[in-house]
């Protein structure tokens, strides 16, 4: 139905805002959801105005709204001042800290890293879709949508792959029931972020072996930081930390840049 991969982002994650709202009873308040949508959007515009001022407004504003649909699911504050400097920072980032014009972090993911160092209100909630099973189906059902447009999919199955991996030995080692490792990998906040996070073509390797070790690498830090360190936050840290070595993987392992139009090519 959409040429462009990112409009079926903007509708699915929409869609995820909403039902959190409706059907979990979240508690962000509309101003915060209005002032990451709001700050990421102006960022984007005057950035590339005054930094690329021959690029197309409107690709770049749809990739700012995804940023800021992606913080309004995943990061929580009490200020609004908070979600500012989130929304900001992320759409910034990707104009400091880029490599042939391609940025070093996910945006969303570099905005809630930022928020929660820098500020003492911020948090991330990982339990906050429960476990109901029709989450599951719903965010595998629209996220397999978006992944096979985009034709990332690899990067999602080799990360919660390797991830459901280690957690699955780990509980057998502990000797725990099933229902402790299950009730960690139906994480809604897990699933968006394998899904719609990780899989952002503009952060992370070109070539399909690149993304696979790539992948597997940040599960192996989350796993570590989320139960060895007691980090709620981990599969973020660990993108984060990942992250950089995209432009070291585009380096060795040489392959077609993702174009948003032409997605069909796969490295």
């Amino acid at each position: 139905m959409f040429s462009d991969p990112r409009d079926y982002q903007i509708v699915f994650l929409t869609t995820f805002l909403g039902l959190g709202i409706m059907t979990r009873d979240w508690s962000i308040k509309p101003e915060l959801i209005l002032t990451l949508i709001l700050s990421c959007c102006l960022t984007q515009l005057v950035l590339t105005s005054l930094l690329k001022p021959t690029e197309n407004l409107l690709p770049t504003l749809k990739s700012a709204l995804i940023t800021s649909l992606g913080l309004s699911l995943l990061l929580r504050a009490d200020r609004v001042s908070t979600m500012l400097l989130a929304g900001i920072l992320a759409i910034a980032s990707k104009f400091i800290f880029t490599t042939n014009k391609k940025h070093w972090f996910n945006p969303a993911n570099f905005g809630i890293i930022i928020a929660l160092i820098l500020t003492p209100d911020a948090w991330v909630s990982p339990g906050q879709w429960g476990s109901d099973w029709w989450y599951l189906v719903l965010f595998f059902g629209m996220g397999g949508i978006v992944l096979k447009r985009v034709g990332r999919w690899d990067t999602s199955v080799a990360f919660l792959g390797s991830y459901a991996l280690l957690e699955i030995a780990r509980n057998i080692w502990l000797g725990w029931t099933w229902d402790v490792c299950l009730h960690k990998l139906m994480s809604g906040s897990l699933l968006l972020f394998t899904l719609f996070m990780i899989t952002d073509p503009r952060s992370i390797p070109n070539a399909r072996f690149a993304r696979i070790i790539w992948s597997i690498a940040i599960a192996g830090l989350a796993f570590i930081l989320r139960n060895y360190f007691y980090i709620n936050e981990a599969v973020f840290i660990a993108l984060f930390t990942i992250s950089p070595l995209t432009i070291l993987f585009d380096r060795l392992w040489l392959a077609p840049r993702f174009n948003w139009y032409y997605s069909e090519l796969k490295a």
